[in-house]
């Protein structure tokens, strides 16, 4: 339970009336009352997570549309990055926007494991789908560098084999044990995990970045366009994982940030805003533009 600020005692209300010290702790209180007035308000919680739900429904659709017209663009092809990359926002999108849909039943299980694996598994998912666009830009590199390209896709699923299975242990543990010290252990992992992906992101996106800007690319305008989209996507990425990272680690130690509880509607409200959907949305939007209808052997999913 988190503890409430007391009071302040009469005779220090009394020697600081009419200060602005005493303004300053009035206005201290009625916020403090106000927040935990929001976040026990029934009202408030299926506001904000309906409300969530509702955008990531809006986002899944979208990837989903994108990836028919795709399809209807160039159907002699398989399963090409760019598809595999819009699939894989669809269902994240999807299934986040089912777990708020029935955020009432999801938050309440008696065994919180349930409420862990529905609320992470989804941000697994999510790290993914944007690290696929840090191999791409790998392979890119690579090969502007003559550089082997032919393990980059094995360390790809071989990272996140491995965090997937590190993850799954935690679940386990955690369905079977009561210990309070794993359920910090799990979000410190997710932490890491979100620091794995911003770091690949500075990396890889800041030296396809900055090579953009000095290799010739059949045409001033393409290079421009390429530069600009290359650079917008890893901002957008580092920064939408910058403050998972941040925000996840410090709800490890302090319950008050702690994002799996119900009576935090505003705080997961713009947590999942500000890492998910917005940066899902911008993501979409910059590459948006449909591959040519001709190709020689692959095309790229940032054009």
């Amino acid at each position: 339970m988190r503890k409430l600020v007391p009071s302040p005692s009469l005779p220090t209300v009394t020697a600081l009336a009419g200060t602005p010290e005493m303004a300053a702790v009035a206005l201290a209180l009625a916020l403090r009352g106000w927040w935990e007035e929001v976040n026990g308000s029934p009202a408030w919680q299926d506001g904000a997570f309906f409300s969530l739900s509702a955008a990531y429904a809006l986002v899944s659709a979208v990837a989903l549309v994108q990836l028919i017209r795709i399809q209807l663009r160039v159907p002699e092809f398989g399963w090409t990055t760019q598809k595999v990359f819009h699939l894989m926002n669809f269902v994240v999108n999807g299934v986040r926007a089912v777990v708020f849909g029935f955020h009432a039943q999801v938050f309440l299980f008696q065994t919180k494991v349930y409420t862990l694996v529905l609320l992470d598994l989804p941000g697994l998912l999510f790290f993914s789908t944007y690290t696929l666009l840090v191999l791409f830009w790998a392979e890119i590199y690579h090969q502007a560098k003559n550089l082997p390209t032919d393990k980059l896709r094995i360390i790809y699923m071989a990272v996140n084999g491995v965090i997937y299975v590190i993850q799954v242990c935690i679940w386990i543990y955690l369905g079977t044990n009561d210990s309070p010290l794993l359920e910090p252990v799990s979000k410190i992992f997710i932490s890491v995990v979100s620091f794995l992906a911003l770091l690949g992101f500075l990396i890889y996106g800041g030296r396809l970045f900055f090579m953009l800007r000095r290799f010739p690319i059949e045409s001033k305008g393409r290079r421009k366009k390429l530069y600009e989209v290359v650079g917008t996507v890893t901002a957008i990425c580092f920064t939408c994982f910058l403050i998972r990272c941040i925000v996840v680690a410090m709800s490890s130690f302090d319950p008050d940030l702690s994002l799996e509880v119900l009576d935090h509607p505003i705080l997961d409200f713009f947590y999942y805003m500000l890492t998910e959907i917005l940066p899902s949305a911008l993501v979409l939007f910059i590459l948006r533009k449909l591959p040519p209808k001709r190709v020689s052997a692959q095309y790229h999913p940032i054009r």
